[in-house]
């Protein structure tokens, strides 16, 4: 048996009844790689693999309510931030981190499911950047996430992910130790380079593209798998290998995503690939 802790990480995000992406995907991840999960509802959606036909939040009063009562009994190891919905959301969510000074926050800002759909509203674009993305131990946008959260067009070459990187990296606090993972799914080609930023080292990611339709939830299983191993990784380059695991656990799971028969649209990746025989 081993001694060591499992740490209790909460996914602060939307719940998509298919599974593949929001809440149920992040409890997936987390189970798969050896966290305790918990779970806040910041939005339901209608969803499947196909399209997002309704989206639902919360009062904020009762987001509060459900964060305050969580962290008031549980110890949170790390926080990984998914579909917030609306400026009201991203700012309560904010405040609740600050107030209970959550550690490892992984922000992923979704904002377009892979369907298309819009799920953040454009007004709460400023208050992310503003309240919660200081906050984020790790903010991890796609390269069309990256160009709505710097204002321009969508990065498309790996020369202006390193531009975005470090323009990314200026939002977060200079004074502390925090990180960008950009990443380049977007980019054309037979490989796939991700970005890993903290103000000093650029490091590149780059891995063979694996072809198939089932991407849905990539994005939420990948911030949810960093926040997930930044406890239990050592110190030394903690976060660069909490990543590369994360990045390698991922890759297995879209590899063997054609073993699930989930819908006929974008299927969701096999997050127990390593586990389920």
């Amino acid at each position: 048996m081993s001694t060591r802790p499992i740490p209790n990480v909460v996914s602060i995000a939307g719940v998509d009844p298919s599974g593949g992406a929001g809440i149920l995907a992040d409890l997936k991840s987390f189970s798969a790689l050896g966290a305790y999960g918990c779970g806040v509802v910041a939005a339901l959606t209608a969803q499947n693999t196909q399209a997002v036909t309704g989206v639902h939040v919360p009062p904020t009063d009762f987001l509060t309510l459900q964060i305050d009562t969580l962290f008031t009994d549980v110890k949170i190891h790390a926080v990984k931030l998914g579909m917030l919905g609306s400026a009201e959301i991203v700012q309560t969510v904010a405040e609740r981190l600050a107030h209970w000074q959550a550690p490892y926050v992984v922000c992923d800002p979704v904002m377009v499911a892979k369907s298309g759909d819009h799920l953040l509203a454009k007004n709460a674009v400023s208050m992310l950047i503003e309240a919660l993305l200081p906050q984020s131990f790790m903010i991890t946008p796609n390269l069309p996430e990256a160009g709505v959260l710097l204002e321009q067009r969508a990065p498309e070459t790996v020369k202006e992910m390193y531009r975005a990187a470090e323009r990314l990296r200026e939002m977060q606090p200079l004074s502390s130790e925090r990180w960008v993972l950009l990443k380049g799914g977007h980019l054309p080609g037979n490989e796939v380079v991700d970005l890993l930023f903290d103000g000093d080292r650029m490091i590149e990611m780059p891995a063979p593209r694996i072809e198939t339709k089932n991407t849905h939830g990539t994005g939420c299983s990948l911030s949810s798998a960093i926040a997930a191993l930044l406890p239990q990784a050592g110190e030394f380059r903690r976060t660069e290998n909490a990543v590369r695991a994360a990045r390698d656990w991922l890759r297995g799971a879209i590899a063997t995503s054609g073993s699930l028969q989930v819908g006929s649209g974008h299927g969701p990746v096999h997050h127990f690939h390593a586990l389920w025989k």
